[in-house]
């Protein structure tokens, strides 16, 4: 059986059509359950394009059954994920999850449901990316996925026994704060872990995502990424609410348009040095550091 799949969406109209019209190219879409979740306005402002969005919602065919709910209020993304998530979890032993920016390959589904089928018994995967970086392989390499210990939350899925372990209100982050030791193995996986993860227990961020990314970091568990990318997003515009234009050649990759629709995974989960390597160095301080004086380079010539 095909694990659901749950869209989160806000205000962006054009973005979430796009979405929806990738999805529904899958082999599996037809075949897949959809689950739906639409914030309510953050302001005023915010209602009309919010009110169009949730009448496209009406219009979503293609897919096994299509789940539509609303909220009355604005919870914020975090929110909106974490009880979504948890809420679909009840029903289901394991979930696909998008937002309404993200483009999906043909074999989108194919992937995510034989890799959630493939590792549902290792409790050493803690989850399965769809996104990928471009990443040079060894010539020998024969798998169509590799293993970080960092998640993503462009495209992915997980299981609700892994998932319903998290401890979201991060209970022990007084003691890592103080932890020097412990902040620079968090950093192993990208130089903001630490960081991002201080400014959501101090408030300045509202992210469930480094939330989940400390957890796999405690519990020491993988992530399983494609080979070739799944998801394109298109979410790096004025109206995206964590991204910016500047990023997007930070992030840029190449979609996977093979229609292949099986794949060789690997039952050996650790790390490729060399693997990881290329992966890391996306999150380095130098490459975060240039792409924070492009978009400030970006900002100055918009007010000329």
């Amino acid at each position: 059986m095909n694990s659901p799949v749950i869209i989160f969406c806000y205000n962006r109209l054009d973005g979430l059509k796009l979405t929806i019209e990738h999805l529904k190219q899958n082999y599996l879409a037809a075949s897949t359950d959809l689950y739906i979740f639409s914030d309510g306005a953050a302001k005023i402002a915010d209602s009309k394009q919010v009110d169009l969005v949730r009448d496209y919602l009406q219009t979503i065919d293609g897919f096994k059954e299509v789940n539509i709910q609303t909220s009355a209020v604005n919870k914020g993304l975090a929110k909106s994920i974490i009880d979504g998530v948890t809420e679909v979890l009840k029903i289901h032993e394991s979930v696909i999850v998008l937002e309404d920016d993200l483009l999906t390959s043909t074999n989108f589904l194919n992937y995510m449901n034989q890799s959630l089928e493939f590792y549902k018994e290792n409790k050493k995967v803690f989850s399965v990316s769809a996104y990928s970086f471009p990443i040079l392989f060894p010539q020998v390499y024969i798998y169509d996925n590799y293993f970080t210990k960092r998640g993503s939350s462009w495209g992915w899925g997980t299981w609700r026994n892994r998932w319903e372990s998290v401890d979201w209100q991060v209970s022990d982050y007084d003691d890592f704060a103080h932890n020097p030791i412990a902040r620079k193995k968090f950093n192993q996986m990208g130089s903001d872990m630490a960081d991002m993860l201080d400014k959501q227990m101090k408030g300045k961020v509202n992210s469930w995502a480094i939330r989940w990314c400390y957890h796999q970091f405690k519990t020491d568990t993988f992530t399983a990424f494609p080979s070739q990318s799944k998801i394109q997003n298109i979410g790096f515009s004025a109206a995206a609410t964590h991204t910016s234009s500047v990023q997007q050649s930070r992030f840029a990759t190449i979609m996977d348009d093979s229609n292949r629709q099986s794949f060789k995974l690997n039952p050996f989960v650790s790390l490729n040095s060399l693997i990881v390597k290329q992966f890391v160095k996306r999150y380095s301080v130098i490459t975060r550091l240039k792409y924070k004086a492009l978009s400030l380079i970006q900002y100055r010539i918009s007010f000329l």
